[in-house]
């Protein structure tokens, strides 16, 4: 018989915790805490399968205790549980703690057990792993996507890391897919979130269904917490990055994800972490349209 995995939740409301303890503790052995550096330790010290972080806690915020635990415990899958909309408080949840889901208060029982139970199949499935990520200066049969009708973009790009990889520039998404399509050696895709005025984020979602090793950074002014919920619930994007650009985040974030996707390479099950949640109907709906597009694109070519 399977022994129970481990759950711990964070959060400074002991209510919270009791609540959500009486919820799992039938299914998980369930841990609970109202303070992040006791969390850390309990990582530390045991086997720990899914950190449920909530972010606003005197002690230390939730941001931080995930970005810990991804230190001690890379397998460990986190989210993050928060009732209210802080900015940067998510973005360095995405790029530092790389969270696998955002959960809003007040949760719904169905849906958190759903998302929870996904997790702890994800972090069963890497037990054992050892996420070595390989370190080299440069790789240029690696390719990076622009996606931005901003050629300033696809230039600034190419200035910060275009010695190191093969840059690419598609000013729309039907460009991008037919890059795609052609073009095996992408690694990783830096796109808007906004071209022409559209919103583009359902097929950057759609992107990581149909390419789940491709990593996905997005790069935009635009500001939108249940749009960045949705990009991580619903798209793994693996770094937020903010414009105007900001060249050693770019080269750091890029740099992170090269090493990332050549560890997917080597140890496949590492792609597991990125699954995504279904999407709404309507994006269904634009997820078959362009894995349609995709299979004719790939017809043509042979």
């Amino acid at each position: 018989m399977t022994d129970k995995a481990t759950v711990l939740f964070v959060d400074d409301e002991e209510a919270i915790l009791r609540s959500l303890k009486m919820l799992f503790k039938s299914q998980y052995k369930v841990k609970t805490t109202t303070d992040g550096n006791e969390a850390i330790e309990i990582v530390q010290k045991e086997k720990v399968h899914v950190v449920v972080s909530d972010q606003r806690m005197p002690i230390m915020p939730g941001v931080e205790v995930l970005r810990s635990v991804k230190e001690v415990s890379p397998n460990t899958m986190r989210l993050l549980l928060t009732g209210y909309s802080d900015w940067s408080a998510m973005v360095g949840s995405v790029n530092e703690g790389e969270v696998f889901r955002f959960i809003n208060k007040p949760w719904v029982n169905e849906e958190i057990k759903t998302t929870i139970e996904q997790a702890v199949e994800i972090a069963r499935n890497l037990e054992g792993i050892q996420q070595k990520e390989e370190v080299k200066e440069s790789d240029d049969r690696l390719g990076i996507l622009v996606i931005d009708e901003d050629q300033g973009t696809y230039d600034s790009v190419t200035d910060i890391v275009g010695d190191k990889f093969a840059i690419k520039w598609s000013k729309d998404i039907d460009e991008a897919f037919a890059i795609l399509s052609e073009d095996d050696n992408i690694a990783v895709v830096i796109s808007e979130v906004k071209i022409g005025g559209d919103d583009i984020t359902a097929p950057l979602k759609t992107l990581k269904e149909i390419y789940p090793n491709i990593l996905t950074l997005v790069l935009t002014s635009f500001q939108d917490t249940q749009l960045l919920i949705e990009l991580i619930n619903q798209g793994q994007i693996y770094r937020f990055m903010p414009k105007p650009i900001l060249p050693k985040l770019v080269e750091m974030s890029v740099t992170a994800a090269v090493r990332h996707y050549r560890a997917m390479q080597k140890t496949p099950q590492l792609t597991k972490r990125y699954a995504v949640e279904k999407p709404a109907d309507g994006e269904a709906k634009v997820s078959n349209k362009i894995m349609g597009y995709l299979q004719k694109i790939r017809q043509r070519i042979k």
